[in-house]
C-alpha cells in the first residue's frame, strides 16, 4: 500500500511517511494509490467483532506488516482505545421510531475526535521510538482536535504539541480541554480570528519543506490520512450492527443498505464514508451542516463557495467554511486526476469560490443545513421522545430523523460527535438539564496557560512568524535536552 497526492505531484509514499506529513509537498492531500474492495464474505465474517478489533482489521488493509507487525497494530491500537469511559469504546442508543445514535465520545476529552487521535498517536511515537526521533505536532482546531491531540499526546518525550484554537468561539469546557494540561510538550495559542483563518498560516508553515524537516513537523489535524483511515471504522461498525446484515447469507445474497447521518464540519467523518462507500460497503451518506453551508450548496448546486466569513452558532466544531477534506471527496470523484484537483483548489484557495460540474456536483451523498432554533428544537424533541440529551452537533444530525421521511426497508444511524457536557449552554438554551461528568466539573479547579495571537491588518503573516519562532525556540531547547517552560 502506497500513498499519493490528490494534486498529483508526489507518490509512492510509505504509510509511516504519510503519517509524519501534514499536507503533501506540492499542497495536496495524502491517500491510497488503491482502495482495497470489502466483499461480502469480508464484513460478514467481521460482523460481532469488538470495536477495537475492527479498527485493527482496517488499519491493517493500509498498513503493511513490514511497517507495523500484526502483533503491533493489536497493542497499539488496545492500547490507545483503553482508556475509553464504556467497555465497548462506542455505543449505539436505541431510541424511539427507529433513531439510532452512534455515540462516539467516550474518550477523555468527550469528542470522536479522541478515537482516531489515541491510534494515530500510539502509531506516531511507535515509530518515534524505533527511529530515535522526535517530531512536532500542529493542530489548528475548530474546538475538539485540539483537546484530543494534547489528551493523547501530553507527556510523549519525542513530540510536542503545538495547538491553536479561536478565541471566544469555543465552549468553555473545550477550552479547558486546551489551556489546563501543563505539560512541557504542550502549547496552546488563542488566536483572535476563526478556525478557517488559523489555516491559513499553517498551510504555509507546512509548505516551507525546510522548517518541516528539520523540526519534523507534523499535523493530527484530519488533514493526516491517520486520523481518517481510523474513522472508516465507525461506519463499518455502524453498518455491522444496524444495517441487518445477514451473517449466514449466501455470497450471492445482496447487501442491505445503511444510511448514514453525519454533523460535517472539516469534513473528515464523510470524507471516510465516501471512501469505504467507494470499498464497496453499501452506504446512503447524508452531511448535515449547520448554518455554515458550504458542504450542503456544494452537493445540491455545485456552488463550492466560501461566506465572508464563518457564523458562530450553537454547534462551532463545524463552524467551518473552508472543508478541507473535501479535497480528498473530489479527487475520489474526479477519478484520482491529481491535475484537475490542483486547478480545482488553487482556484478556490485563490477566489474562495470553484463551481463544479453538474456531473461532479451531484455527490455520493445527500445533505442539508440547519439553523441554531432547528438545534434546539430537535434537542427538546429528543428528549421529550426519549429522556435522551443531544449535544448541538449531534443535533445538527437527527433533525434529518425528524424531517426527512424515512423509507420502508432503509436503516439509519445518527453519528453523535461530542458528549453533551461540553455545550452546557446549548443544553441550557434548549431548557434541558445536564448533570456533567467528575472529570469534567474538576476542569474549573485546574490552572492554565496559553498564549494569545492578537489580530492585526497583517494578522496571517504575523501568526505565522509567531508560531515559526516558537517552533525553533522550542526545537532548540529540546536539542539542547532541556525543559521549555522551566528557562
Amino acid at each position: 500500500m502506497q500513498y499519493c497526492s490528490t494534486r498529483g505531484g508526489v507518490g509512492g509514499w510509505s504509510f509511516r511517511d504519510v503519517l509524519f506529513s501534514g499536507y503533501a509537498p506540492d499542497g495536496g492531500m495524502f491517500m491510497p494509490e488503491t482502495l482495497p474492495l470489502l466483499r461480502s464474505d469480508t464484513l460478514r465474517g467481521w460482523k460481532g467483532l469488538p470495536y477495537p478489533s475492527l479498527v485493527v482489521e482496517v488499519a491493517s488493509l493500509f498498513i503493511p506488516a513490514p511497517l507495523i507487525p500484526r502483533a503491533d497494530l493489536e497493542a497499539l491500537v488496545s492500547e490507545a482505545l483503553s482508556g475509553f469511559s464504556v467497555p465497548e469504546v462506542v455505543r449505539i442508543a436505541r431510541l424511539k421510531d427507529g433513531l439510532s445514535v452512534l455515540e462516539l465520545f467516550h474518550g477523555d476529552t468527550l469528542a470522536f475526535k479522541d478515537l482516531a487521535m489515541t491510534c494515530t498517536v500510539r502509531f506516531l511515537n511507535y515509530f518515534l521510538q524505533k527511529e530515535s526521533c522526535r517530531a512536532t505536532v500542529i493542530v489548528g482546531t475548530s474546538g475538539d482536535t485540539g483537546g484530543s491531540a494534547i489528551h493523547s499526546a501530553k507527556g510523549l518525550p519525542g513530540v510536542d504539541v503545538v495547538v491553536v484554537y479561536p478565541r471566544g468561539r469555543v465552549t468553555a469546557v473545550q477550552e479547558k480541554h486546551m489551556i489546563c494540561c501543563l505539560e512541557d510538550n504542550v502549547h496552546v495559542f488563542a488566536a483572535d480570528g476563526s478556525s478557517d483563518d488559523i489555516d491559513q498560516p499553517l498551510r504555509r508553515l507546512f509548505a516551507d519543506q525546510d522548517l518541516v524537516k528539520t523540526y519534523g513537523l507534523m499535523s493530527l489535524n484530519s488533514v493526516n490520512w491517520s486520523r481518517i483511515m481510523v474513522q472508516l471504522a465507525h461506519f463499518i461498525y455502524a453498518y455491522l450492527e444496524l444495517s441487518g446484515m445477514d451473517p449466514d447469507a449466501g455470497a450471492d445474497m445482496e447487501l442491505p443498505e445503511l444510511e448514514v447521518v453525519v454533523p460535517t464540519g472539516g469534513a473528515g467523518n464523510i470524507a471516510a464514508g465516501t471512501i469505504v462507500k467507494l470499498m464497496g460497503l453499501p452506504l446512503k451518506l447524508v452531511a448535515m451542516v449547520n448554518s455554515n453551508d458550504i458542504i450542503h450548496r456544494t452537493v445540491t448546486t455545485g456552488d463550492f463557495s466560501m461566506a465572508t466569513c464563518a457564523t458562530q452558532t450553537l454547534a462551532p466544531a463545524i463552524d467551518i467554511q473552508d472543508p478541507y477534506n473535501m479535497e480528498r471527496v473530489f479527487w475520489l470523484l474526479l477519478n484520482r486526476d491529481g491535475a484537475s484537483v490542483k486547478t480545482m483548489m488553487e482556484e478556490f484557495q485563490r477566489s474562495q469560490r470553484h463551481a463544479l460540474s453538474e456531473k461532479h456536483h451531484k455527490l455520493v451523498m445527500s445533505s442539508g443545513s440547519v439553523t441554531d432554533d432547528e438545534i434546539l428544537e430537535t434537542m427538546r424533541r429528543c428528549w421529550e421522545d426519549n429522556q435522551y440529551i443531544l449535544c448541538p452537533h449531534s443535533a445538527v444530525a437527527v433533525w434529518h430523523h425528524y424531517h426527512c421521511p424515512h423509507v420502508a426497508q432503509l436503516r439509519r444511524c445518527y453519528i453523535a460527535t461530542a458528549s453533551p457536557a461540553k455545550f452546557e449552554a446549548a443544553v441550557q438554551k434548549a431548557g434541558l438539564t445536564f448533570d456533567p461528568p467528575e472529570a469534567v466539573k474538576a476542569l474549573d479547579k485546574l490552572h492554565s496557560r496559553s498564549q494569545n495571537l492578537e489580530r492585526s491588518s497583517s494578522w496571517s503573516s504575523d501568526w505565522e512568524q509567531r508560531l515559526r519562532a516558537w517552533i525553533l525556540s522550542v526545537g532548540s531547547v529540546r536539542a539542547a535536552g532541556g525543559i521549555f517552560y522551566n528557562q
